[in-house]
């Protein structure tokens, strides 16, 4: 429905030419990022165009409230409707809601299993998800075991799954040692970095690719979609 409204200035379109076709179904996606970079945001923009493609979107949190969230959605969506002179933008707006589940969890109490009940839910209820967002999981405290977990569920729903990851640091060498140890299960790796106007977007893995350095994304530090030029 919403085919001749896709994001062209979603970080996205650039990352689908650089990384193979970007993450696709049932893989294991991860944006990794000091703190206050913009992980969040580049989640929301990360939803927006699934759901602009007529997608549906889970997202699940730890970190924020859902009024929180939803605010997020609707600020890049109205920047996203002006730059892109949306027609019907109301409208759209009301199905990008419809398509989007929103679920909050305290700190530390997501599981496979809690996050498998909420897809059954949401399956259930409106269809299931082709996309799963999960921001706040500690990755330092989360085992082996479960992220295989999470990426099993992403098979079997035939959904990308992405995943925000915190760092304490601004700049990002290589992966943090939290996903390093579980690298095989991650498709797609990228960095989120403060630039002098611009939060820069790299990438750290690129599914089974080994030259990373042709991807270099400039990104509007307020909602994370390209800059304008």
């Amino acid at each position: 429905m919403y085919r001749k409204f896709l994001n062209a200035r979603s970080p996205l379109r650039l990352l689908e030419k650089g990384l193979h076709g970007g993450l696709g179904p049932g893989n294991l996606g991860i944006v990794v990022g000091g703190p206050g970079v913009g992980k969040a945001s580049f989640l929301v923009g990360v939803a927006l165009d699934e759901l602009l493609r007529s997608g549906r979107v889970l997202h699940v949190s730890m970190a924020h409230t859902v009024a929180h969230i939803r605010d997020h959605y609707d600020t890049v969506f109205e920047e996203l409707a002006a730059s892109a002179r949306l027609e019907n933008g109301t409208q759209v707006h009301v199905d990008v809601d419809r398509n989007r589940s929103i679920r909050v969890y305290p700190k530390h109490a997501l599981t496979p299993e809690k996050l498998r009940e909420a897809v059954k839910v949401e399956s259930e209820t409106t269809g299931p998800p082709s996309m799963v967002l999960i921001e706040g999981l500690d990755f330092k405290e989360t085992s082996r075991e479960d992220l295989a977990d999470f990426k099993a569920l992403a098979g079997e729903l035939a959904a990308e799954v992405w995943m925000s990851v915190s760092y304490s640091k601004e700049q990002i060498a290589e992966l943090p040692a939290s996903v390093a140890r579980v690298e095989d299960l991650v498709s797609v790796a990228l960095a989120l970095e403060p630039g002098e106007d611009a939060v820069v977007l790299r990438a750290l893995k690129d599914h089974d690719n080994p030259d990373l350095t042709e991807l270099h994304v400039a990104l509007d530090p307020k909602t994370l979609l390209l800059t304008r030029h």
